[in-house]
């Protein structure tokens, strides 16, 4: 059997993780890879992930030039949406993991995104799939997963605590990291402090899953104030500034709260007492309480979950699919293509 072909769409952080991830998975081939950055186009891909041997692969910024009949699947990890790009892999006949947010589950904020996705990948024989650790995973598949254990479920409350130390300028200033409260709350308003982005896309994944229909969402960020001074190389934050963003997210049934999202993050948590982590619990029968501690990493979280799921999708029902819809995840130490079903 040919090894499965892949190209990379974005080689930024994600991009080149999963790239290094896929060189030490047996029956995969990278055959293609493509980003903007002028410091890669032209470069060989190896050398770009500083490897000391180049792969025969260059970036280019040139979908056409990456991408044929012959690619199997398209792991797409780039800044935003772009249709056009969608519609151009659909066109060229591959299979997609997108780590994009709003693919995760298009239906909640834009059934017609869905649609049009579903039918494009449908005539054309393939597979297209949003994923990632959240959204995608902890606050969502997780959650679906662990009721499969209950034979009822009244209420599900899940939070995921973690640590934005690690994080750049521009995550700190979507966070609205290092600034006052009062220009905190102005941020919120203008709507140029986001907080978490995809807590419709977990919350209606979870609710169309489970039966615990929602009927409406409640979404609110507040700032996590610093009681010491605390610094990242990016970002000084005195006391009294905002060392973080709590954003909690509910879901609504008949004026019933049902499900309840919640994502506390700030820098250095623990010079806060706080222990980072991915907490769910659901009230059931039975009732069931989850911790991981600290949480699952976002980063390599993110890459090993879009790679681990590249069987899932090869074998998938063309169309537009969600975690909800395809068998779990695992990691994968033998060769890829052990995993693959005959069609």
């Amino acid at each position: 059997m040919q090894k499965i072909k892949v190209a990379l769409w974005g080689i930024g952080a994600m991009g080149m993780g999963m790239a290094r991830i896929l060189l030490q998975r047996r029956g995969i081939e990278i055959v293609g890879a493509i980003d903007k950055m002028e410091s890669r186009v032209g470069q060989d891909l190896g050398r770009v992930l500083g490897l000391e041997n180049e792969l025969g692969v260059k970036v280019t910024a040139n979908p056409e030039e990456a991408i044929d009949a012959e690619v199997d699947l398209i792991l797409h990890a780039p800044s935003y949406l772009n249709k056009e790009e969608f519609q151009f892999m659909l066109e060229q006949k591959a299979n997609i993991i997108s780590t994009i947010a709003e693919i995760s589950y298009p239906r909640a904020k834009d059934p017609e995104l869905f649609s049009w996705l579903d039918n494009l990948a449908r005539e054309n024989g393939v597979t297209v799939l949003g994923t990632g650790i959240n959204p995608g995973f902890v606050l969502d598949f997780l959650i679906i997963a662990l009721t499969g254990a209950c034979a009822s479920v009244k209420r599900i409350e899940a939070s995921r605590v973690n640590d934005l130390s690690p994080f750049g300028r521009t995550v700190m200033e979507d966070q609205g990291v290092g600034i006052s409260v009062e220009e905190f709350r102005a941020g919120v308003e203008e709507g140029t402090i986001m907080g978490h982005y995809a807590f419709p896309e977990s919350l209606y994944m979870i609710a169309d899953r489970t039966g615990l229909t929602i009927d409406s969402i409640q979404e609110e960020i507040e700032p996590i104030v610093a009681e010491n001074l605390r610094e990242t190389p990016y970002v000084r934050v005195e006391p009294g500034m905002v060392a973080g963003c709590r954003h909690t997210a509910r879901g609504f049934k008949d004026g019933e709260e049902v499900l309840t999202l919640e994502h506390p993050q700030q820098i250095f948590p623990e010079q806060g007492g706080v222990e980072t982590g991915d907490y769910i619990h659901i009230h059931g029968a039975p009732e069931i309480k989850m911790a991981i501690q600290p949480e699952i990493p976002g980063g390599i979280g993110t890459m090993a979950v879009a790679v681990n799921m590249i069987p899932q999708v090869l074998n998938s029902a063309p169309g537009m699919k969600t975690m909800a819809d395809l068998p779990a995840p695992g990691v994968i130490m033998s060769d890829i293509r052990e995993l693959l079903q005959k069609k």
